[in-house]
Order: C-alpha cells, then sequence, then structure tokens
C-alpha cells in the first residue's frame, strides 16, 4: 500500500486515520460475520427455525439503521473521530455479551444492540477517510477501504472454523461471540493519535438531522437509499444464509465449507480491488450496473444451474467478486452527493436505511425456505436486490472527481 500514488498523497496524519478506519472495519467486518458461521450450530443446540435465525440476522441490521443515522448525525456535532471511536466500542461489547446468551430473546436483544453500534461504525470513518483523500483517488481510497470487510470476512471464517473443530459446539459458539471484543483493543491504541478532517473542522453551520429530507437534499437522500437498499439486500441475503445453505443443501462438513467459503472471500477482495480502479476510471454508475449485472447471472447459477459441488466451488469466486464488489463505489458517492455540514447524517442515513431494508431479505428467505428450499429463496431475494441497484445507477448523477469542499449547503435545508 506504501507504493500507491493516493497513500503517499495523504499527511502521516491522514495515513493513521486511514489505517485506524481499515482496521476498525475489518474487525467490524469480522464481528458481524462470526454470526453466520455459528447460525448452524446455534439453530441445532436450541432447536431454532430456519425464520427464528433469519430474525436474529435481522435483528441487527434493521437496529443498524436507526444506529447508523444517529452516529452519523453525531459526527456532523461531535466529530468523526470520538464517534468511530463510540461506535467501535459499543458493537464490540455486544458481540462479546452475546457469547452470555442462554435462550432465544436474550440473543435476539443483544444482537439488536449490537446493530445500534455496526450501524455507525462504516459510516463515520468511510467519510473520514473520503474527507482526506484527492478526488481524483476517492474511488481508489474508498474501495481499498472497503476491501477491509473482506479481510474480516476472512478473520471470521478462519476463528469460526477452528473454534468449532477444536472445541464442543456447546461452548464453541460462545467463544465465537467472546472474540467478538477484539476491535475494543484497536480504540485503546489508536484513540488519541487520529484527528478530524479540516474540510469538518472549518464546516460553519450544524443543521439539524432532519435536514436530510428538506429541499433540495430530500433527492440525495432518497436515491443515495434506494442504492444502498439494492446492494446490501443482495448481499446479506447471500452472506448470512451461505454457511447454513452448503451445510444443509449441499451436505458440506464445516472443513469444507470454509473452503466454499475461502473461495468467495478472495474474489471478493479481488473484487473491492477491482471496483475501486473502476470507479475512478470509468465512473461510479458504470460500475454499480456492471457489477449489479454481473452478481444477477452468477447468483442465478450459483442457486438454480449448479448441479454438483465442484461447480458450486467454480462459481464462488465470482459470485464474491461481484456480489461484494460493488460494494467498492458506495463510500465515495454518498460522500460526494452530500455537503460537510450534512455527510455524516445523509451518509450514515442512507447507508444504514439500506442496511435495515436489507435485514428484513434474510428473514424472508428463511421463512420461505421451509415451502420453497433455501437455494430458491436466496436466487429469488438476491436477484431483485441487485436489479434494484441497476435502477438506482440509473437514477442517480455521475459524481467521480468531484470536489467536496464544493458541496454546501442551501438555505432550504439551514
Amino acid at each position: 500500500m506504501l507504493a500507491l500514488p493516493w497513500y503517499r498523497s495523504l499527511r502521516s496524519q491522514d495515513r493513521l486515520a486511514f489505517q485506524a478506519c481499515f482496521a476498525g472495519y475489518a474487525l467490524d467486518a469480522m464481528d458481524i460475520q462470526l454470526f453466520a458461521f455459528v447460525a448452524p450450530v446455534i439453530m441445532s443446540a436450541w432447536s431454532l427455525s430456519h425464520g427464528q435465525i433469519g430474525l436474529l440476522a435481522s435483528a441487527t441490521l434493521v437496529a443498524s439503521a436507526m444506529g447508523g443515522w444517529a452516529a452519523g448525525y453525531m459526527a456532523d456535532r461531535c466529530g468523526r473521530v470520538v464517534m468511530l471511536q463510540v461506535t467501535v466500542l459499543w458493537f464490540a461489547g455486544f458481540s462479546f455479551l452475546s457469547g452470555f446468551s442462554a435462550s432465544f430473546p436474550q440473543l435476539l436483544c443483544a444482537r439488536a444492540l449490537q446493530g445500534f453500534g455496526f450501524g455507525g461504525e462504516w459510516a463515520v470513518g468511510s467519510i473520514l477517510v473520503n474527507e482526506v483523500v484527492q478526488p481524483r483517488y476517492r474511488g481508489r481510497a474508498g474501495g481499498i477501504l472497503q476491501s477491509a470487510w473482506a479481510i474480516g470476512w476472512g478473520l471470521a471464517a478462519l476463528t469460526a472454523t477452528a473454534t468449532l473443530l477444536l472445541m464442543p459446539s456447546w461452548i464453541a459458539w460462545r467463544m465465537v461471540f467472546f472474540i467478538g471484543v477484539l476491535p475494543a483493543v484497536l480504540v485503546l491504541l489508536v484513540r488519541k493519535r487520529i484527528v478530524d478532517s479540516e474540510l469538518f473542522t472549518t464546516a460553519r453551520t450544524k443543521p439539524g438531522p432532519s435536514a436530510i429530507f428538506a429541499r433540495p437534499i430530500v433527492g440525495a437522500t432518497l436515491r443515495g437509499s434506494l442504492l444502498s437498499t439494492g446492494i446490501h439486500s443482495g448481499y446479506w441475503v447471500i452472506a448470512i444464509w451461505l454457511p447454513t445453505m452448503l451445510r444443509t443443501e449441499r451436505h458440506l462438513s464445516v472443513l469444507d465449507t470454509g473452503t466454499y467459503l475461502a473461495a468467495i472471500i478472495t474474489g471478493s477482495f479481488v473484487g473491492y480491488v477491482a471496483g475501486s480502479y473502476l470507479s475512478d476510471a470509468v465512473g461510479r454508475r458504470a460500475t454499480f450496473m456492471l457489477f449489479a449485472a454481473g452478481a444477477i447471472g452468477f447468483v442465478i447459477a450459483y442457486t438454480y444451474a449448479a448441479t454438483t459441488n465442484a461447480t458450486v466451488l467454480w462459481l464462488s469466486f465470482p459470485l464474491g467478486f461481484f456480489a461484494t464488489g460493488i460494494y467498492s463505489g458506495i463510500g465515495p458517492t454518498l460522500s460526494e452527493i452530500f455537503p460537510t455540514e450534512l455527510r455524516g447524517a445523509g451518509q450514515g442515513f442512507c447507508y444504514n436505511f439500506g442496511r435495515g431494508v436489507a435485514g428484513l431479505f434474510p428473514l424472508v428467505a428463511g421463512v420461505g425456505a421451509a415451502h420453497y428450499g433455501l437455494n430458491h429463496c436466496v436466487g429469488i431475494c438476491a436477484g431483485l436486490s441487485y436489479g434494484i441497484v441497476i435502477v438506482a445507477a440509473l437514477l442517480l448523477p455521475e459524481t467521480r472527481g468531484r470536489s467536496l469542499d464544493e458541496l454546501e449547503v442551501r438555505s432550504a435545508v439551514d
């Protein structure tokens, strides 16, 4: 990374901010993805239905909608750095507490509370990075930051697989959640070393949280929310149900499931990097549409056309490439459609409104699985979601190369 032009262009304090946000997002991803790997174990231990597991997943995502908006708004009021630290500590703490759950309602409550912090961490970190990077490099920096999700996903896969193989299942799933406290260590290490961007510190006005729904900003809010809804809905229905689908529909062992997931996660990382460069080269809108079309094709092939486990393995890499690489442009795009004074509230709301709506998709797929099969429900939900992305991309303006300090809060939203 040291040799990348956009990274060399950063000041030392901005490099540290990027590193902290990258690490925080990776650990955020690890925390939230751990659930997907232990879901089959919890389902068996507590005799839960697919619908109940879907509800546990959905609770975190739906709660993240409110948490993300609140954290984004507070980032506009109190600063990006302090809210980054608060959100990391929040989701790490409730991940740890999830391991003590003695019943389904207790775990449901812990997962929902975890979602409040989970919703805010990405939005705040992404804004901080986008505000310190030069416009011509913003797509690349945002995409590389997004690739931290693949790193965290991989850490979750390794952690959960090793724990489930080495420990009895009754304690292994709890230990997996206890490990989720690790992000809190990051805050203790870097909390005094990163500072807010100059764009934020020089902002003159601080509008209220409802300003993103006033003219003329409301159009950006609606379009950004639609884009986020499509991207999140497609990804989460795949991410939540894939380990269970491989275990129950394909009858793979814990170790074999890890192999298939490794292919998807590797494809995800490559997709993030490729998407970040394409976003700067051909524009945000074209990149969204290209990745959405690829995701539709490969998710249909994965859930409908694949007849053997070998075929599923070969399809795993391109599925990860398109289904998660599509996230590369969302951070820069959302930052580029909101002025500095509203960037936290706007980006926090749009990104997490989409994630909140997306929380319904794992539940719908889980409930429908009892009647139509998990494979088919996942394929239908994901395919529809990426169709929404194409519509949203057509409605959004092209923002590649836009200077953030040129965006202002107009009198209508003061």
